[in-house]
């Protein structure tokens, strides 16, 4: 795909703006972004394309920390019903979220189309159901396609944190976690699957708005 030279040939703008919900300026300025973590003399559009970048890398530029401090709001915002607002750590959720994107056999790094569906999931113009589905993915720690209690006290330890001061006690946990499934786990399994978390993410209609990332 693409061509020499250092701009995504109009083709390939047309291609990547149908398969995803960004704007042409959006996608050439994820390029220039991703071309940005190459060596200088690895910036062509081909080779770009055949890239890889790893996380720490991708990681590192300023969008996606905004990003990982959004992403995190919307987890309190569509959750605040089943736990409590306590919610201390930086970047709980920083390599969970580029893991889900990699399509690397070893998921530690990502291809500019892997960046490229990152970015497309938490645009402002993603569909509400795309971005419930990502959520849900990334909670899901153990990729089992559902949200056990394993994969639930993992993502409240993310939330809460697990100093000494924030970490909840091991009935603490419990408690928290009978609540959420009390609340979430409609045909009690004694999980939460896709259609039970995009249920509870629809009574939080601030959910979208907050798991964006502005280009």
């Amino acid at each position: 795909m693409g061509g020499s030279g250092s701009r995504l040939s109009k083709e390939l703008l047309v291609e990547y703006q149908d398969l995803t919900f960004l704007t042409k300026q959006e996608i050439l300025l994820a390029h220039r972004w991703f071309c940005e973590l190459l060596p200088q003399e690895h910036r062509s559009v081909e080779e770009s394309l055949q890239a890889r970048v790893s996380l720490e890398q991708i990681l590192s530029l300023p969008e996606l920390k905004r990003l990982i401090a959004l992403h995190r709001a919307a987890v309190k915002i569509a959750m605040q019903s089943a736990w409590p607002s306590a919610c201390n750590t930086a970047n709980p959720f920083k390599e969970r979220i580029c893991r889900v994107f990699s399509t690397s056999p070893t998921r530690d790094s990502l291809s500019f189309e892997d960046f490229l569906d990152l970015l497309s999931v938490f645009s402002d113009t993603a569909t509400p159901d795309i971005k419930s589905h990502y959520a849900f993915r990334i909670f899901d720690f153990d990729d089992d396609g559902t949200l056990n209690r394993e994969d639930l006290s993992q993502l409240v330890n993310c939330l809460t944190g697990e100093g000494e001061d924030t970490r909840l006690s091991a009935s603490e946990m419990k408690q928290l976690i009978d609540n959420i499934l009390e609340e979430s786990d409609i045909d009690r399994d004694g999980t939460i699957n896709l259609s039970e978390f995009q249920h509870v993410i629809s009574r939080s209609p601030d959910f979208a708005s907050s798991f964006k990332i502005v280009l």
